[in-house]
């Protein structure tokens, strides 16, 4: 097996990151299985990829169902064998401040955002350390760096989720599996897009405030897509701890300029 076919799982791979990185790391030659809730979505990312000459399954999953994610791991597992790398990206983002945020808002986040990463974790994680090698990546949130207003449980559950990963990284020191941590700046995604406008507008002004949106530059899912693959394709000896990436300012208009 070379550095470039190890078989990979890409969770919330129906759209934005997800789909990019699993379309990315096909491109690079590892055989990849797409997870999501919405099955149909990544049926046709996988044979979009499969016609470009790459391999691909798409298989259902659902984080918060734990027959789902059990499924969900065998099967990964006979598509294209023992499970080299983990892309720990689907999340849930939902807008509630503190005060108003009900314990099932919590639940929800937390669900996915930590108690479905660390599910398939132990499924994988295992095998990884028996064999001495594996990636296990985790695609977080500038929101950790920067904690912002309105997206409560969002930024609790991503917190939390950092501090596993900060745990694990400890723990398989010395294994062989190397344990990264991709943390995005603001991306243009699907995620959100189901928001109350009104809302999203009150939010966007308080960041604004707080100085939390500096220019109106997203960065494009490929973006992200490409710094997962630099993790997963550095050399044997090299690990990315945290890797943060964020939106290049669009160029200040010159006096001049129309």
């Amino acid at each position: 097996m070379t550095p470039t076919d190890r078989p990979v799982v890409v969770t919330g791979a129906s759209s934005g990151i997800g789909e990019a990185t699993a379309r990315t790391l096909a491109a690079a030659g590892h055989p990849v299985v797409l997870g999501a809730r919405r099955l149909d979505r990544c049926e046709k990312v996988a044979a979009e990829i499969a016609e470009a000459g790459g391999r691909a399954a798409a298989l259902p999953l659902d984080l918060t169902d734990s027959t789902s994610r059990d499924a969900f791991v065998r099967r990964a597992t006979e598509a294209f064998g023992e499970v080299e790398v983990l892309v720990s990206n689907a999340g849930a983002q939902r807008p509630a401040k503190t005060l108003e945020a009900t314990e099932a808002d919590l639940l929800e986040h937390l669900q996915v955002n930590l108690i479905g990463a660390h599910a398939l974790v132990r499924a994988f994680g295992p095998g990884m350390v028996a064999r001495g090698r594996g990636d296990l990546v985790f695609v977080t949130s500038e929101v950790v760096k920067a904690p912002r207003p309105g997206v409560a449980p969002y930024v609790t559950s991503k917190f939390a989720l950092e501090g596993m990963i900060a745990a694990l990284q400890m723990e398989l020191e010395g294994t062989g599996v190397r344990v990264s941590t991709v943390r995005p700046g603001q991306t243009l995604t699907e995620m959100g897009w189901d928001w109350d406008q009104q809302v999203t507008d009150e939010i966007l002004r308080s960041w604004q405030h707080w100085g939390l949106a500096r220019h109106p530059a997203f960065l494009p899912a490929s973006g992200i897509a490409a710094a997962v693959a630099a993790v997963v394709g550095a050399p044997p000896g090299v690990t990315f701890s945290v890797l943060e990436v964020e939106p290049v300012a669009p160029p200040a208009r010159r006096k001049g300029d129309r």
